[in-house]
């Protein structure tokens, strides 16, 4: 099994159960050094894809899955790795038992554009049904669309 760091809409246990239906959700972090923002915005449907960007002064909230192989390549095909929209990058996130190497989806695309509404209230959601920080939240509800 691999760790997989879920930020956006990927913070949804629900929908990442039908993601990746072998692949327990292990718990929470940050990743420091980090903030989400949006690009490619013409990739999206409605506006920009969410993404993230290094950012010395930020943290990322993220749900941390153990990624069963089987579940990996339906995970690539739902980000779009065949096709070249997304790509998968190293990262340290920080949990209460200490660090662990995980993996994100980053967007092969220029920072920039907007995401729409219901995009933002989507991630917005799901950062709260995983148990984000109200703050955090708040701030993710509070962001232009």
């Amino acid at each position: 099994m691999s760790l997989y760091a879920a930020y956006a809409g990927n913070l949804d246990a629900r929908l990442m159960s039908r993601r990746a239906p072998h692949s327990p959700l292990r718990g929470t972090g940050w990743l420091s050094g980090w903030r989400l923002t949006f690009g490619g915005e013409q990739m999206g449907w409605e506006g920009a894809l969410a993404t993230v960007v290094e950012d010395p002064d930020s943290q990322l909230f993220v749900a941390l899955y153990d990624i069963a192989p089987m579940d990996e390549e339906s995970m690539d095909r739902w980000e779009g790795v065949g096709m070249g929209i997304y790509r998968r990058m190293r990262v340290r996130a920080h949990t209460l038992e200490g660090d662990e190497t995980a993996w994100i989806y980053v967007l092969n695309g220029y920072e920039g554009g907007l995401p729409s509404a219901r995009y933002l209230g989507e991630i917005a959601d799901a950062a709260e049904s995983a148990g984000a920080p109200h703050d955090y939240v708040m701030e993710l509800r509070k962001r232009p669309c």
